[in-house]
């Protein structure tokens, strides 16, 4: 089969980086640093603050313009802004369950169970690996305090059809956006849609501050909680009158969540970067799809047709799936499931329930490399080794 030729390029970015194939390893994940943050590191190393100061503000400024959002609480990981999320929609009810997805990170759903909320699960389609809107709305009882939704690999759910079912029941919708920065749905980032969103600045996802996170409230009252809840439930803005912060009230105890200047200053760094990682990680994806598209074993995970895909994952369909992995490692080729459906795992055996769709997406989903170090050869070769061996 012929491999399409290339789509496009990076578009004069201004950076120097290399794509040619320097090495017969393709890898699935590769962490991206600009060669700026060592300079912004270390002038923030020197300062004398390393803690959450101005440097964090910045990026939060930074970020939230970027989301096309008013404000954004920075956190010092994804699971963090998760948990924040988590705590908000639960708000101190003692029966609260959410409706949320098994395909995802683990994170994803331990931050429920930490804020003691039980966990109902919706099933998902079986192409996207995204939560199924059909499926949600007859999981809804009195108990529900949230819905919460996974764009997988960086693929926008329907959000339009759940952020209406969260309206018409007066439930918030969370949306876990950790694979999903720089996607857009109906034209707006993802961000600036549902009532809490989280995002992941983890080591391998497209813009890294090392570790870190952000949630997005949309409500300004939840932000001034996150906000406050972020550090123990202090008001680090607020000055008493004698002996700095020891005079103010706690109301609400709170968590050690907050970022730090340093990885502050390195998310900056990186997310001046996003443009052209975005249009490269997409250039490849499309490249697969013209690959794959008269394939009769390979399956493309689709996306929605109102969204952008960040295509931090590509993620494909065969029957032979563990078979395919282990020859595209074999040929030095990155593959895997990037993660595994969490209603198996022991720590959530009570909320098991049939997930006939989830089912058929785990036995055959794999999972190929897209990034920006793809280079043209790279893609062809990944390809073609995928075309040959899928069964």
């Amino acid at each position: 089969m012929a491999i399409p030729q290339s789509i496009g390029d990076l578009g004069g970015c201004g950076l120097s980086v290399k794509l040619e194939s320097q090495e017969r390893a393709i890898p699935l994940f590769k962490v991206f640093m600009a060669e700026s943050a060592q300079a912004a590191v270390t002038r923030v190393l020197y300062s004398g603050y390393l803690g959450e100061g101005e440097e964090v503000a910045s990026f939060e400024r930074e970020l939230a313009a970027r989301l096309s959002v008013d404000r954004l609480v920075a956190t010092n990981s994804g699971t963090s802004a998760l948990h924040l999320a988590c705590h908000i929609a639960v708000d101190g009810a003692a029966d609260a369950e959410f409706i949320t997805t098994p395909m995802t990170c683990a994170a994803t759903n331990a931050s429920i169970v930490r804020n003691g909320a039980r966990i109902v699960w919706a099933d998902i389609d079986s192409l996207s690996g995204n939560i199924d809107p059909d499926e949600i709305e007859p999981l809804i009882t009195q108990k529900t305090r949230a819905i919460v939704m996974v764009h997988w690999g960086g693929n926008p759910c329907d959000i339009g059809r759940i952020r209406d079912l969260g309206q018409a029941h007066g439930i918030p919708v969370i949306e876990d956006a950790a694979q999903a920065l720089g996607a857009t749905y109906q034209g707006q980032p993802i961000g600036a849609h549902s009532d809490l969103v989280a995002f992941s600045f983890q080591a391998i996802k497209q813009v890294t501050s090392i570790d870190g996170g952000a949630l997005v409230c949309k409500a300004p009252h939840n932000d001034a909680r996150a906000r406050l809840l972020r550090w123990y439930g202090i008001d680090r803005e607020a000055s008493a009158p004698q002996d700095l912060r020891c005079e103010l009230d706690i109301e609400e105890v709170g968590y050690k969540f907050h970022m730090n200047n340093v990885s502050a200053a390195v998310g900056r760094e990186n997310l001046k970067h996003l443009d052209w990682m975005l249009m490269r990680h997409r250039d490849n994806a499309r490249f697969y799809d013209a690959a794959f598209g008269g394939s009769t074993t390979i399956s493309v995970a689709p996306q929605h047709p109102d969204g952008v895909s960040a295509c931090w994952l590509y993620t494909i369909h065969v029957a032979n799936r563990d078979e395919l992995m282990g020859t595209l490692r074999d040929e030095g080729i990155g593959a895997s499931k990037v993660h595994t459906r969490n209603d198996t795992y022991s720590a959530f055996a009570d909320y098991r329930r049939p997930l006939p769709k989830c089912e058929e997406f785990q036995a055959t989903h794999l999972c190929i490399p897209v990034g920006w170090w793809v280079s043209d050869a790279d893609r062809e070769r990944v390809a073609e080794c995928v075309i040959k061996f899928a069964r």
